[in-house]
């Protein structure tokens, strides 16, 4: 993995421990399988009873982090920005290239036959990284919130989910958000409108045929994992209500280890998954995409030398 040095840097000694703690938590993280953002390794930090959690502590870290990758001493590749990111066109070497590209990313949908479809829901786009592996491997659709879903994206997702059910399925939506006022409301805000929007289209579906869960963050969770807590803003509309539930703290969705996510995601989808359906499903795709790899074959060792032939035809034709 790069460790790649631009400038020369002096570290502190606290600084330079920091850098080992950092590296250490790193290598664990990866081992795993997870990128960390700068948040969640912050988090660890806090966890550990490394720093305390405080603005200030934050941004201090966030500065030994950039030095240090400045510096050569922490991989690049470790920590991940997932809100920025490069969008262009794919491109393929050759018409064979792309066939074959398609024989090794042909999917199916693993949950057509299910009696059940999910989708897994979280509110900051910042944990994607974390949760898409995960809905990847278990072919469950992931939608990040970005706090508040936006009125056009709930609208889509109503009429996504209407023909879900006309179609004779159960829909449940998991959803991940943070402990604080907001946090919590917005799982009451998704279902209300939702449920506005299905029943318009689907008539009355609620919670027979639909409903949303939140998975995540839980008081019992809280208790049972320990993440750190912050102050809940008190400028938050729903404050009042959510401290006399709760009292002062708050906590972020951020601070839990991404393997815990990973198996709440995992844990939740399976409990509605019909296996046997889903290993013919997985069967079914597998042996068509024998069948995309024996098109890319015959494109190489049969159809080329034919449309070369072709082409000549078409050459001769013109002159």
């Amino acid at each position: 993995m790069p460790k790649i040095a631009y400038e020369h840097r002096n570290f502190s000694r606290t600084s330079a421990t920091r850098i080992e703690q950092a590296n250490d938590i790193i290598a664990e993280y990866q081992a795993a399988g997870f990128t960390l953002t700068l948040r969640q390794l912050y988090y660890q930090f806090v966890a550990r009873d490394l720093i305390p959690n405080t603005l200030q502590s934050y941004k201090a870290l966030g500065n030994v982090i950039s030095d240090a990758r400045m510096a050569g001493m922490i991989d690049w590749l470790a920590i991940e920005d997932r809100t920025r990111f490069l969008r262009a066109l794919s491109s393929w070497e050759s018409p064979e290239s792309i066939i074959g590209s398609a024989a090794e990313g042909y999917h199916e949908d693993w949950w057509a036959d299910q009696p059940t479809y999910c989708e897994v829901w979280i509110e900051k786009d910042a944990l994607a990284g974390v949760f898409e592996g995960v809905c990847n491997e278990l072919d469950v659709p992931l939608f990040s919130c970005r706090g508040y879903a936006s009125a056009s994206e709930v609208w889509a997702a109503g009429r996504r989910l209407q023909w879900k059910i006309r179609g004779g399925k159960r829909v449940r939506i998991f959803h991940f958000g943070d402990h604080d006022p907001s946090g919590l409301d917005m799982t009451r805000d998704i279902t209300d409108r939702l449920v506005t929007f299905i029943s318009h289209h689907a008539g009355v579906v609620y919670p027979e045929r639909f409903d949303v869960q939140r998975v995540a963050l839980t008081m019992d969770q809280i208790q049972q994992y320990g993440p750190p807590p912050n102050p809940a803003k008190a400028t938050d509309s729903r404050f009042e209500g959510y401290q006399a539930l709760y009292g002062d703290e708050s906590w972020e969705l951020d601070a839990l280890e991404p393997q815990v996510l990973a198996d709440l995601v995992r844990s939740n989808v399976e409990a509605v998954t019909n296996d046997d359906l889903m290993d013919k499903a997985k069967q079914r795709e597998d042996e068509h995409r024998v069948e995309l790899r024996k098109a890319a074959k015959f494109w190489t060792d049969e159809l080329v030398p034919v449309l070369a032939d072709l082409e000549l035809e078409d050459g001769d034709d013109d002159a």
